[in-house]
C-alpha cells in the first residue's frame, strides 16, 4: 500500500513484515511475464536491517532512458511527437464532453521536471488524448513517510523534459482505437531549442536528498506574483495535480447535460445520470437508478469476461427511495387485483416476464420456468412481441417500481420512550430539558383536533439499576409505576397500560415528565449501566403486545459492556481475526431479537465519552435506528441539535419488520450483500428491523453460466414491511440491463460514483474480520488491475506505455478510491479516537450513493466576498478539494453528510467579516463550533439561507465549523482536502494515479 501507518498503529501479526513506506515485499505468485499477473507493489526503499527483496522486479518510482527505451521497444512505442499527440477515437454514446485545455503547474511551486499534459477532446465522447507525462529525475522518498539517510536508492538517469508544442491543435481520429480517457507518461530528449528551456526551472541544492521541500524555485519563478501551494498539495513526482483527472469536472458535465431534465428509465436503458445530479426519472418499465444503481449498465455474457475487468458486478438498493418532487407518486394497487408473480420462485410480477400462449402463461427471467396465469387476470396478448391488451393499465405490466398493498392488517407501530435517571443522570441538570422537548415533540404529534396524526401508541419507561414502568391506562386516576428489580430474566408485571394511544393518555405522560427531573437518586451508578437493560425492557413490552415499534433511549451514566468474558471467547482467546469494529455476541443476539420484533433503537448519548467506555452503537445501527451524541447539553448548539435530530428521527417515514428478497437473472447468483444488518443464512435474503429513505444495500452478483445476449439480465427488489399504521405492503424495483460480449462496452457503462459506494459498503463490512492494511491493499490491486485489463483489451496498440487510459466515466475513480483508502475508518490517524471511526463505519455503511460520493469527495463551494441586493445568486463552480484551491482572502464552504465547515482567509476584507461576522478583526473571529449571527444584510442572508439548504440534504443535524486560516483546526479542513496528503499519512490523488499506472503497465510487461 502506499499510506504510511501512524505510530498508535499496529501490524496485525498474521501479516508480513512491510517496509515503512507501506508496500509489501512479499514474493508475487505470479510470474512478470503473465498477461495479467497479480500484482507487483512496489518497493521504495529499504528499511533499516531490511535485505531487498530482489524476486521480482522492484522500482523507485523513476525510470531512466534506457529503462524507457527498454518499455518501449518491447511495446513497439514510437516516442515521437506525431505519436503523442493522437486523438484516439471510438464509439459514441451519446455524452458532450466539451473540449478543456488544462493549465500547467505554477511554476513557484513546480518542482523539477514536473507532470505538464493538456487534456484534448475528440469527436468520440468516450475518450481525450494528452500528452505524455514527464517524469522526474531524482528519486523520492518513500510515499508520505520520512527518509531514512540509510535508505536505498536505485541508480536512475535524470532525463531531460520536452513539453509537448501546438497543444490546442486537434488531431484527426484514427479508425479502430480505443474508447477512454488517455493521459500520457513518457519522455524524450530535448533539444536545446525546446521551449521547455523558456520555463523557469527549479534548482535542486547540493545536500538535497530528494525530498520534495529540498526543492527551490528559481530566481524568475520567485518574482511571479502566484499563490503559493501547501506542501501537501504537492506531488513526489512532479505531477501537477491540477492536469489531473477532475471528479468536480465529472459532475458539472454530468449537471450540465442532466440537471432539470428527463431521464426516462427503460429496459435496456443507457448509462443514467450521476447520484449526485438533480432530475426527474421517468418510469417506463424500468426502476429508477436512486431505487436501483447498477455497477455497470452492460453486464459481460461470460463469466470469464466478468473476471476479465477486475471491477465488481452488482447494484446498490434503496427500497425506500423517495420520489422526486417532479415525479409521479409510487402507484399503490391491491394484492387481489395485481396478476400474481412466479409460482416457482417467487418473484413478483414485472415487465421482465415474458408472455407465451396468448397470455396462458408467463417465462419467469429469474428461474426460468414458465407459470400458469390465473382465469381471473388472464388477458390476451397482442403483436409480435406478445404483449399483453392491459399493459398500460397495470403498474405490475409496465413500469419498473410499484408498491403493493397487502389485505391482511397488523399492529400499528408503537413509539417507546426509556429515560436515564440513575444519579449521574440527576446531577447532570439537563433532564428537565429533555422531558419539555419531549413534551413539545408529542404534542406536535397531535392535530389541532385533539385526534392523533397517525394514532401513534406511546410508552413510558425509566431506568437506573431497575426498570421503571409506567401504567398509563387512561381508566386510572393517575399513572402507576412499575419497579422491575430482577432484571436478567425480565418479566413483565401487566401488559394493559403500557402502549397507550396518543390522544388517550396525553396528560399522563406530561405528567410523568414532570416529575421525572425531580426523582431522587436511591442507587449507585459508579460502575455504569449497560445499554442493553434498556434495550431488554423495551423490546420485552413491544413483545408482550405483539407490534413493532421504535425505542428512543436518552441515556447519560457510563458506559459499560457486558457478557462473557472467559478465555474461550475473549478477544485474545481464538485464532479468528479480531477487530474493533466486530460487535459483542451479546450485542449481535440482542440486535436479532429486535429484528424479529421489528424494534428500531436510537440512543441518545447525552454525556459524550470519546475516552473510555463501550461503545453503544451496534445495537442501534444493527437495527436501523441510530446513535447521537451530546456534551452534556449544556451550550445553546447542542440543545439546537438536540431537538432537531428528536423531530428529525420521530418524523421519519419507516418500515418495519422489513424483509428484503432480491431475485437475479436465472443464469447469475446473488454472491454478498453488504450494509447495517445482520447476517442471515443467504445474501439474497435480508430481515432488517427498521429501514428509512436512506437505507441503502451493496448486492454482489457472479455469474453461473453464460447469460443470453438477446435476453439480457434482470435484478428484481422485493420489500416486505409495514408502515406507521400497520399496514402490510410490498415494494417492488425491477431494472433490465442489456448484456454483451465485448469487454469494451462493460466498461464503457461503469459509474465511478457506484463504483465508490460498493467498495465502500464492501470493504467496511469486511472491516470486521480482515485487517486494515490487506483491505487498503485489495482495494490498490483491483483498481490496478481494472485499469491494465482495459489497457490490453480495450486500447489500441497505438498506445504508448506512457499514457494514462482511462475509461471515460472512470475518470474519477482513482481520487475517490485513494480517499476511500485513506479515510479515517480504513486508515486511522494519531487523533482518531475509536468511538470516532465506529460511528463513522456505521454511519458511511447506511448512506445511499449520493452521500456517499459527497463523503469522500466533499463540496467545496466559494462564497463571494459581497452580495448585490438584486442579485442574491450565491452557488458558484465547486472548487476541486485541495489546499491549492484556497486563497488567503476567500471564504469556503466545505459541505460533507457529517461536516460543514466555513474557512475563512486571513486577507478577508474587514467589510466582508463585519456583513457576516459582525466583527472586523481577523483575530477577534469565533474559532470551532459557532453559529453564524443573524444580520439583515444580502451576504448574511444569503449565506444562512444556502446553509439551511445544505443541512436538508445531510443524513444528520450538523453544527457550523468556522475554521480560520492558520488556527489550530485547520486539521478538520486537511480531512476534507482528499487531493492532498492526509494528515493520518494517506497519499495524495497524484501521487496515487501515479503508482496505480505505473503498476499497470508492469502488470502487461
Amino acid at each position: 500500500m502506499m499510506d504510511v501507518p501512524t505510530s498508535s498503529q499496529r501490524q496485525p501479526p498474521c501479516q508480513p513484515w512491510v517496509v515503512q513506506n507501506g508496500w509489501s515485499t512479499a514474493t508475487p505468485s505470479a510470474p512478470i511475464n503473465n498477461p495479467l499477473p497479480s500484482f507487483h507493489h512496489l518497493n521504495l526503499g529499504s528499511p533499516p536491517g531490511q535485505t531487498p527483496c530482489h524476486s521480482y522486479l522492484q522500482a523507485s518510482g523513476n525510470y531512466s532512458p534506457n529503462d524507457l527505451n527498454a518499455l518501449a521497444s518491447r511495446h513497439n512505442i514510437n516516442h515521437n511527437m506525431q505519436g503523442v499527440q493522437q486523438i484516439i477515437p471510438g464509439a459514441n454514446q451519446g455524452r458532450n464532453i466539451p473540449p478543456c485545455s488544462l493549465p500547467l503547474m505554477n511554476e513557484a511551486s513546480q518542482p523539477c521536471n514536473s507532470l505538464q499534459m493538456s487534456l484534448y477532446s475528440s469527436h468520440c465522447s468516450y475518450q481525450a488524448v494528452a500528452p505524455p507525462f514527464q517524469l522526474p529525475h531524482t528519486y523520492q522518498a518513500p510515499l508520505n513517510g520520512p527518509q531514512l539517510p540509510h535508505q536505498n536508492y536505485l541508480p536512475v538517469s535524470p532525463p531531460l523534459v520536452e513539453q509537448c508544442v501546438n497543444q490546442s491543435k486537434r488531431c484527426s481520429p484514427q479508425p479502430g482505437a480505443n474508447v477512454g480517457s488517455s493521459f500520457g507518461l513518457g519522455e524524450k530528449l530535448a533539444s536545446p531549442t525546446s521551449p521547455i528551456q523558456q520555463q523557469p526551472q527549479w534548482t535542486v541544492p547540493t545536500h538535497s536528498r530528494g525530498a520534495i521541500n529540498d526543492f527551490a524555485p528559481s530566481s524568475v519563478a520567485q518574482e511571479r506574483t502566484l499563490t503559493p501551494q501547501s506542501p501537501n498539495s504537492e506531488s513526489r513526482y512532479g505531477l501537477d495535480p491540477e492536469l489531473l483527472p477532475s471528479a468536480v469536472k465529472v459532475m458539472a458535465e454530468d449537471r450540465a447535460e442532466w440537471e432539470g431534465k428527463v431521464f426516462v428509465s427503460e429496459p435496456f436503458s443507457r448509462l443514467p445520470p450521476l447520484a449526485t445530479t438533480s432530475c426527474v426519472i421517468e418510469d417506463r418499465g424500468n426502476a429508477s437508478p436512486f431505487a436501483i444503481r447498477s455497477t455497470s449498465y452492460c453486464v459481460p455474457c461470460e463469466g470469464q469476461a466478468a473476471l476479465l475487468t477486475h471491477l465488481p458486478l452488482g447494484a446498490l438498493v434503496t427500497p425506500l427511495v423517495k420520489q422526486h418532487s417532479g415525479e409521479k407518486p409510487l402507484p399503490l394497487c391491491k394484492d387481489t387485483d395485481c396478476v400474481v408473480g412466479c409460482g416457482s420462485c417467487g418473484a413478483s410480477m414485472c415487465p421482465a416476464m415474458g408472455w407465451q400462449d396468448c397470455g396462458q402463461r408467463f417465462y419467469c427471467p429469474f428461474c426460468g420456468k414458465l407459470t400458469e396465469v390465473p382465469w381471473q387476470h388472464y388477458q390476451p396478448t397482442q403483436g409480435v412481441e406478445g404483449v399483453r391488451v392491459d399493459k398500460d393499465k397495470r403498474p405490475e405490466l409496465s413500469l419498473g417500481s410499484y408498491e403493493i398493498l397487502n389485505s391482511l392488517k397488523s399492529q400499528s407501530a408503537a413509539l417507546l420512550l426509556a429515560i436515564d435517571v440513575s444519579p449521574s443522570a440527576l446531577r447532570g441538570g439537563h433532564l428537565e430539558f429533555v422531558t419539555q422537548h419531549i413534551h413539545t415533540m408529542l404534542a406536535s404529534l397531535k392535530g389541532e383536533d385533539g385526534d392523533s396524526v397517525a394514532d401513534v401508541r406511546v410508552g413510558l419507561m425509566t431506568y437506573d439499576s431497575r426498570i421503571h414502568l409506567f401504567d398509563l391506562s387512561p381508566d386510572l386516576s393517575r399513572p402507576h409505576m412499575l419497579i422491575v428489580a430482577e432484571t436478567e430474566d425480565l418479566q413483565l408485571p401487566v401488559r394493559e397500560g403500557l402502549l397507550v394511544s396518543l390522544k388517550d393518555c396525553i396528560e399522563s405522560v406530561n405528567s410523568v415528565l414532570q416529575l421525572i427531573p425531580q426523582f431522587s437518586a436511591d442507587c449507585d451508578d459508579s460502575s455504569g449501566v449497560p445499554i442493553e437493560l434498556p434495550v431488554k425492557a423495551g423490546l420485552a413490552v413491544l413483545q408482550g403486545l405483539g407490534c413493532p415499534g421504535r425505542l428512543l433511549i436518552f441515556h447519560t451514566s457510563g458506559l459499560i459492556e457486558t457478557g462473557s468474558t472467559n478465555s474461550s471467547s475473549g478477544f485474545f482467546g481464538t485464532n479468528k481475526p479480531k477487530t474493533i469494529f466486530q460487535p459483542s455476541e451479546q450485542a449481535i443476539s440482542l440486535a436479532k431479537e429486535c429484528v424479529g420484533q421489528g424494534c428500531g433503537v436510537h440512543l441518545f448519548v447525552l454525556s459524550q465519552q470519546d475516552v473510555g467506555g463501550a461503545w453503544p452503537g451496534h445495537i442501534p445501527y444493527l437495527t436501523g435506528g441510530t446513535l447521537l451524541t451530546y456534551n452534556h447539553l449544556q451550550g445553546e448548539l447542542d440543545r439546537e441539535r438536540f431537538s432537531t435530530d428528536l423531530k428529525r428521527i420521530v418524523e421519519a417515514d419507516t418500515g418495519y419488520k422489513a424483509e428484503l428478497r432480491i431475485f437475479v437473472s436465472k443464469d447469475l447468483r446473488v454472491s454478498g450483500c453488504y450494509g447495517l444488518f445482520v447476517p442471515g443464512p443467504s445474501p439474497g435474503h435480508v430481515a432488517m428491523a427498521t429501514l428509512d429513505k436512506r437505507t441503502t444495500l451493496a448486492v454482489e452478483l457472479a455469474h453461473t453460466r453464460a447469460l443470453d445476449e438477446t435476453r439480457g439480465a434482470a435484478i428484481q427488489v422485493v420489500l416486505s414491511y409495514s408502515n406507521q399504521l400497520g399496514e402490510k405492503r410490498t415494494r417492488v424495483h425491477t431494472l433490465t440491463l442489456r448484456c454483451s460480449r465485448h469487454l469494451q462496452d462493460t466498461f464503457r457503462n461503469f459509474q465511478a460514483q457506484t463504483l465508490l459506494a460498493f467498495y465502500c459498503k464492501k470493504m467496511y463490512c469486511a472491516g470486521l474480520e480482515r485487517p486494515l492494511q490487506e483491505l487498503r491493499e485489495e482495494l490498490q490491486t483491483e483498481v490496478t488491475q481494472a485499469l491494465a485489463s482495459y489497457r490490453k483489451h480495450c486500447c489500441s496498440s497505438s498506445v504508448s506505455a506512457g499514457q494514462l487510459v482511462l475509461p471515460q466515466y472512470l475518470r474519477a475513480l482513482p481520487v475517490y478510491i485513494n480517499s476511500l483508502r485513506k479515510s479515517d475508518v480504513l486508515l486511522p490517524g494519531l487523533r482518531s479516537s475509536i468511538h470516532r471511526r465506529l460511528q463513522q463505519h456505521c454511519q458511511v455503511l447506511g448512506m445511499d450513493v449520493c452521500g456517499t460520493a459527497t463523503h469522500f469527495y466533499p463540496l467545496f463551494l466559494p462564497l463571494p466576498l459581497s452580495v448585490d441586493a438584486t442579485d442574491a445568486q450565491l452557488l458558484e463552480e465547486a472548487l476541486r478539494c485541495s489546499a491549492a484551491s484556497l486563497e488567503p482572502r476567500g471564504l469556503y464552504l466545505v459541505h460533507a453528510p457529517l461536516t460543514l465547515l466555513l474557512w475563512v482567509g486571513a486577507q478577508v476584507p474587514a467589510c466582508t467579516l463585519v456583513e457576516l461576522f459582525n466583527t472586523s478583526c481577523f483575530s477577534s473571529l469565533p474559532s470551532g463550533e459557532t453559529k453564524l449571527p443573524a444580520l439583515e444584510n444580502p451576504l448574511s442572508v444569503s449565506v444562512r439561507s444556502l446553509i439551511d439548504t445544505l443541512n436538508t440534504q445531510a443524513h444528520c443535524t450538523r453544527k457550523l465549523l468556522v475554521v480560520k486560516q492558520g488556527d489550530t483546526c485547520e486539521e478538520a479542513l486537511q480531512h476534507h482536502l482528499v487531493e492532498d496528503k492526509s494528515p493520518n499519512g494517506g497519499a495524495s490523488y497524484a501521487d496515487f494515479l501515479y503508482h496505480l499506472h505505473v503498476n499497470s503497465v508492469r502488470l502487461l510487461q
